[in-house]
């Protein structure tokens, strides 16, 4: 399993789930940008605007390759001369505010020196956090990571507990997922097997997001529901760029920014102070951005 069986890998993964998500959403399609790295490699950037249910999203394949740069060596610890990286990364706003955020990534990172690993996971940012939509999406993610490896899930939540989590604001991004980096191969899972973790997870992602989306998706809402989802999308917004390792390393390693900046909702506001009422359904979402909530056995 060389880093060409994996790229393609992670090409055909792009086509599954873009296939899927126009199924899903039964109006839009994906429109594709070719692009090309000067240092090395390049991507297939899809993006959906308009849909009946994704007001914005995109689905990225990339495989890059080049020299590593003092920003990577200083930022990453990375000791060897050239890098190559490949992988999947997805973000889907929806129209409704009564629908979640969903992101996704899987990666393949691999050293001159050697050294190799995988990344990626799954996290749900919903604007009003449903308890019950909050479990199903937990126990649909351990039911992929048991079958793996019993560890993972315990561990693989913790990660995203502490990754997505804002300190300036002293909470969560949403109600987390998992989240993984650096695995290696050991004793009882080898590098197929981690390939193939990753590839499961990216499979069931489309199933996941239309079982996130179909309670909700017809449902009207308000003009100050769509005030509050704007709001959080603030709220993406800063963690995406002053927190989130990816978008940083993508723009040290001179990656494509506007391929990096994807993930950005198409609206989003900073409303000074803004202060939900006790009681409400913002006040409560806000009581659930917390950290080590056992959502699998709430």
């Amino acid at each position: 399993m060389d880093r060409n069986n994996i790229a393609q890998s992670f090409k055909e993964l792009q086509d599954h789930i873009c296939a899927r998500l126009e199924t899903i959403d039964g109006a839009g399609k994906f429109i594709e940008d070719l692009w090309f790295r000067e240092g090395g490699g390049g991507g297939r950037t899809r993006v959906f605007k308009k849909g009946n249910l994704i007001e914005k999203g995109g689905v990225n394949f990339s495989e890059v390759m080049g020299d590593v740069t003092s920003g990577m060596r200083q930022g990453m610890g990375i000791d060897a001369d050239t890098f190559f990286a490949t992988g999947v990364s997805i973000v889907l706003h929806p129209e409704s505010p009564l629908v979640p955020i969903i992101h996704m990534n899987v990666r393949y990172f691999e050293l001159s020196n050697g050294e190799f690993w995988f990344g990626g996971g799954i996290d749900l940012t919903p604007h009003y956090i449903v308890p019950s939509k909050a479990k199903e999406f937990h126990l649909d993610l351990k039911s992929i990571c048991d079958k793996y490896d019993l560890s993972f899930y315990p561990e693989f939540k913790t990660w995203a507990d502490d990754y997505f989590f804002l300190p300036h604001r002293n909470e969560t991004r949403g109600i987390g997922g998992i989240f993984f980096d650096h695995k290696k191969p050991n004793e009882q899972l080898s590098k197929t097997d981690l390939l193939n973790f990753c590839l499961d997870l990216g499979r069931e992602f489309p199933e996941i997001y239309d079982r996130q989306s179909r309670e909700f998706r017809e449902e009207t809402f308000s003009d100050d529901h769509k005030n509050w989802q704007n709001i959080r999308r603030g709220r993406y917004v800063e963690f995406n760029l002053v927190n989130d390792r990816g978008t940083k390393f993508g723009l040290v390693s001179n990656g494509r920014t506007e391929s990096i900046l994807m993930s950005m909702p198409p609206v989003a506001e900073w409303e000074y102070m803004n202060t939900p009422s006790i009681g409400s359904e913002e006040e409560q979402t806000l009581q659930l951005l917390k950290k080590g909530i056992d959502w699998a056995n709430f």
